[in-house]
């Protein structure tokens, strides 16, 4: 069962264990990412190489994408930015988490994220960013197979 498949990603010096959100809970959040979804796609676009390219949207490594990201999620108010975080990262209990201190994987809540991310908020972008792959994974491949024209508009100079 999709639900259950956990995908192990090691942010910083902790290992997050993340199952995908259920159907509904992923659809009420799109919405919210509606408005992360542009900058993010005209960021990366540079990133994907041209049209017919093998590499993908999300076969970006995260490391590259996170400037990108984080200006993207920046561009938000506070309050929207930690409404959609919380989403993504605590309110589907779909995290767990083991830290470099720990033998034991818990759910990740708001408490410990404030624990883990404390001087790390780029980590929780990261995070926030390999959820976002995880759920929405066909939206943005089918998304990125149509930014293949900008890909190739924004890596060639236009004719003066």
């Amino acid at each position: 069962m999709k639900r259950l498949e956990t995908r192990s990603v090691v942010i910083g010096d902790n290992s997050f264990y993340i199952r995908p959100l259920p159907a509904f809970k992923a659809a009420n959040i799109s919405g919210e990412l509606a408005t992360l979804v542009l900058p993010i796609l005209t960021g990366l676009a540079p990133m994907l190489g041209g049209v017919g390219a093998d590499k993908g949207l999300l076969d970006i490594d995260i490391e590259d994408a996170a400037p990108t990201i984080s200006n993207a999620f920046t561009s938000l108010s506070g309050d929207k930015l930690e409404e959609i975080l919380k989403l993504l990262l605590i309110a589907g209990q779909n995290i767990s988490v083991q830290t470099a201190d720990s033998d034991k994987a818990v759910i990740l809540t708001e408490d410990l994220a404030n624990e883990i991310f404390c001087t790390e908020v780029q980590d929780m972008f990261k995070l926030a960013f390999e959820v976002i792959r995880i759920n929405y994974n066909g939206f943005f491949s089918k998304l990125a197979a149509q930014f293949g024209p900008l890909t190739e508009a924004i890596k060639t100079p236009a004719a003066r």
